[in-house]
């Protein structure tokens, strides 16, 4: 049985904290609204719930869930770090999947503070407390913010291990920043030159200011249905076939391996691999990608994991114009993590959202011509690694 995307939404991402923001669950309302406006549905038809967040109160899902209605339908919370949106879209579709309802919501969320992130206990392991140590052994610590140090030091290590330069990462950035020009949705909607991206403050090196995600708030979801529900509501031209969808967990070689294999390069090509695998699909038939670009480093290792080119080949994709308009693929049209902004719980299913909106032709400004394939990969660490491949129903 198919499962299929009937209908999405999100909000605007938009800075944290800010006077006046809307909270979790007026977001969650926004973007559950719009997903059922856009599917056509009304939300006593939804038989589940998956609801995605990293931080918040226990059953926040049934605070942000009940702004959509009262029907008694079982609500999930799901954390996975900032995998969460896609996990949750995961659980839905499995959950259609298996025959335990028809349809199904995945709604993600985030209010966010401002800043790095941070760790809210300190009586207790920290997660990714094997992560850091491993990085300590192989490059020690400085002062930056941790995250940045990880992904830094993994563009480092492809610096020295396959000749690259701090042009290439930065090339990332300013593609996606162009990208976002065309999208309401995204925090930042300003193009860059290469300059500009290279000269903005230091974070951690090779990273710039201008190649990092911020912290955001937003919302999305999406609404997954099984055929005979399609057929019944009459969507066929409307739904978006989720053709194949997995997740990798860390490997051995995360803790083995160097800075690169660390930030889960591995898991990410395990995951595209069985993905691919499944749906039929070779990289070359692919048409639109939504990638993890929490950092433009990861981007660019993201690039040789989904084989879009060899290992040690990002720097030269990103530097032939192959992945923007006009290229072989179009990568991240949204503007990615870095522009459209992450508000971790949404990440996920905003990138379903764009995918959707892709296939169907609905993307305006940003329209990939004539797509029919898209890949999605989300990436949280501590860790997980989710790749989608969609297509037009």
């Amino acid at each position: 049985m198919s499962v299929h995307v009937i209908g999405v939404g999100m909000t605007p991402f938009v800075k944290p904290a800010q006077e006046g923001a809307a909270d979790y669950h007026e977001m969650a309302r926004e973007a559950g609204l719009a997903a059922l406006a856009d599917a056509g549905v009304a939300y006593d038809l939804i038989e589940q719930v998956v609801t995605g967040y990293v931080y918040g109160e226990s059953t926040s899902g049934q605070r942000a869930a009940y702004e959509l209605g009262l029907t008694g339908a079982p609500i999930y919370n799901v954390n996975n770090n900032c995998a969460t949106g896609s996990t949750a879209l995961m659980l839905a579709k499995q959950l259609v999947e298996g025959g335990s309802c028809d349809c199904a919501l995945a709604l993600g969320f985030e209010k966010m503070e401002r800043g790095p992130l941070g760790s809210h206990y300190k009586d207790r392991a920290h997660p990714v407390e094997r992560h850091y140590a491993r990085m300590g052994e192989l490059r020690g610590w400085s002062r930056s913010p941790a995250t940045a140090q990880l992904f830094g030091n993994a563009g480092l290590e492809h610096m020295e291990r396959h000749g690259t330069r701090a042009e290439h990462f930065a090339q990332v950035a300013v593609k996606n920043h162009r990208h976002s020009q065309a999208n309401p949705y995204a925090q930042f909607q300003d193009a860059y030159t290469l300059d500009e991206v290279l000269g903005s403050p230091t974070i951690h090196d090779p990273l710039t200011r201008l190649q990092c995600c911020p912290t955001s708030d937003g919302a999305a979801a999406a609404i997954v249905a099984s055929d005979a529900f399609v057929a019944r509501h009459g969507l066929q031209e409307r739904a978006v076939t989720i053709r194949a969808m997995t997740m990798t967990t860390d490997l051995p070689s995360s803790f083995s391996g160097g800075c690169i294999e660390l930030v889960g390069v591995d898991m990410t090509r395990d995951a595209a691999r069985r993905a691919m695998a499944t749906a039929g699909v070779s990289p070359q038939d692919l048409d639109v990608i939504e990638l993890h670009d929490c950092f433009s480093v990861n981007e660019l290792l993201t690039y040789e994991a989904l084989g879009l080119c060899d290992e040690g080949g990002g720097g030269e994709l990103i530097a032939s114009g192959a992945v923007t308009y006009g290229g072989e693929w179009v990568v991240n049209p949204s503007g990615g993590l870095i522009s459209k902004g992450h508000p971790l719980g949404a990440t996920g299913l905003a990138q379903c959202a764009e995918l959707v909106w892709q296939l169907r032709g609905e993307a305006e400004g940003r329209q990939v011509a004539g797509a029919e394939v898209a890949l999605q990969h989300n990436l949280g660490m501590g860790g997980a690694a989710v790749v989608t491949v969609y297509s037009r129903g």
